[in-house]
């Protein structure tokens, strides 16, 4: 159960939920203060795309950040089953490898990654989207900060449970 859930759903899960709060405030902070400072203007001035600019950069660091932080979480949620089941069950770390080994299969390992690099962009490009929507002054730039973390918090829930259902139709 343990490497089941942690493999498939919940490192994924916790690690894109953990990164919405952090870096999709963030992004929307930081381009929504550029925007009611109109930096964002000036960039659009000098013949540059804010798009180009802003928003790409974001984007590729969270693709290449939330694969990454997903596998530290799920190896983190199976040390911790392992702790759990030497500590609690007396079970040895041996068999606990070896009952993963025999009965969970590398795809849910893989269903789990696959995951990863659409919520990042889903995430990143919400934050990005709500700094954009700022229309210049500081209270606008908190209300578009919280929206973009119950925006992207939502949505990563949303198409997990998307993508549970298909990989579960999937037979995967």
């Amino acid at each position: 159960l343990v490497g089941f859930s942690f493999l498939r759903e919940f490192g994924v899960l916790l690690a894109a939920i953990l990164l919405a709060g952090r870096s999709a405030s963030a992004f929307a902070a930081q381009i929504g203060s550029m925007k009611s400072n109109e930096e964002i203007d000036a960039i659009r001035t000098l013949g540059l795309s804010p798009i180009e600019l802003l928003v790409l950069p974001r984007v590729l660091a969270m693709l290449i950040t939330l694969p990454i932080l997903t596998f530290v979480g799920m190896l983190s949620g199976i040390a911790g089953g392992l702790v759990v089941c030497v500590l609690a069950l007396d079970i040895s770390p041996t068999m606990f490898f070896n009952i993963m080994a025999r009965d969970i299969a590398v795809s849910h390992f893989l269903v789990g990654l696959s995951k990863a690099p659409v919520f990042a962009f889903i995430i990143a490009v919400i934050g990005c989207l709500e700094g954009f929507k700022v229309s210049g002054s500081a209270q606008s730039v908190g209300e578009h900060t919280t929206s973009s973390v119950v925006q992207a918090i939502f949505m990563v829930i949303l198409l997990d449970a998307i993508a549970a259902l298909f990989f579960m139709e999937m037979g995967w």
